[in-house]
């Protein structure tokens, strides 16, 4: 602001300086003292904004504003789960993935078999039915068109259990992931943000290596759902009746 005054007085001594009395040099002094005024406006906004912005002095941070956490002491600690390592090495999604395939598999051969079955009895008909009676002709006829009719939604339908199957799986995978961060983070690093880091679209744009607890994750999932199974089998094992020995 100091500044800002010098400027000011090293201007207002240029226009005392420009005393003229003849109607020429009224002209010129008013054009000058136009110019001035201009360029002290200038003047007052450039120091202006250099005042409140901090922008040419030699600090760039307002001395006066509170410095962010990270910056200064670390205090935020962040993580990254790679996605794409935790689907292709999690056993229980491979497991998901078996399963949701023969499940689509045992849809599409019921799929097949009654279509296969329609279309042996629809040429059948053609073949035989002109030894049938005409109410017999039109009992088959009717049958045929109602499981045309069948078929012709069928597809979409096991198509859309799939799907279903699909999401549920999906739930039950994403949950018992953040399920077990959660733990893991509880019991271990107590991070303040865990991100997911993906190669084909992730937020993650770069993550030093110090950060990456996929392999801990991945392990840790892995021990959890093996124990998960373990006692799955064994009790199983207790619900079947014992062999009776002769």
């Amino acid at each position: 602001m100091e500044d800002n005054q010098n400027i000011q007085n090293e201007v207002q001594n240029e226009i005392n300086d420009c005393s003229c009395n003849t109607g020429e040099k009224k002209k010129c002094c008013c054009k000058c003292n136009t110019i001035v005024m201009v360029v002290l406006f200038i003047a007052v906004a450039v120091l202006y904004v250099l005042h409140f912005t901090g922008i040419g002095t030699n600090s760039r941070v307002n001395p006066d504003a509170k410095p962010a956490v990270v910056a200064q002491n670390g205090g935020l600690k962040i993580a990254y789960v790679n996605t794409d390592t935790l689907n292709a090495k999690y056993e229980y999604i491979k497991d998901l993935e078996k399963e949701l395939k023969a499940f689509s598999a045992a849809k599409e051969n019921s799929y097949k078999q009654q279509m296969t079955s329609f279309q042996n009895d629809y040429q059948n008909f053609l073949k035989t039915g002109d030894q049938l009676t005409l109410s017999q002709q039109q009992a088959k006829e009717a049958d045929l068109k109602q499981r045309a009719a069948k078929l012709s939604n069928l597809e979409q339908e096991l198509a859309m259990q799939v799907a279903e199957k699909q999401a549920k799986d999906q739930e039950k995978m994403v949950k018992a992931v953040y399920a077990f961060i959660r733990e893991y983070n509880a019991a271990n690093q107590q991070f303040n943000l865990i991100l997911a880091k993906s190669g084909s679209s992730s937020p993650v744009l770069y993550g030093d290596e110090e950060m990456d607890i996929t392999d801990e994750i991945v392990n840790g999932l892995n021990e959890e759902y093996r124990d998960v199974k373990k006692n799955e089998k064994a009790e199983e094992s207790t619900e079947k009746p014992a062999k009776t020995k002769k």
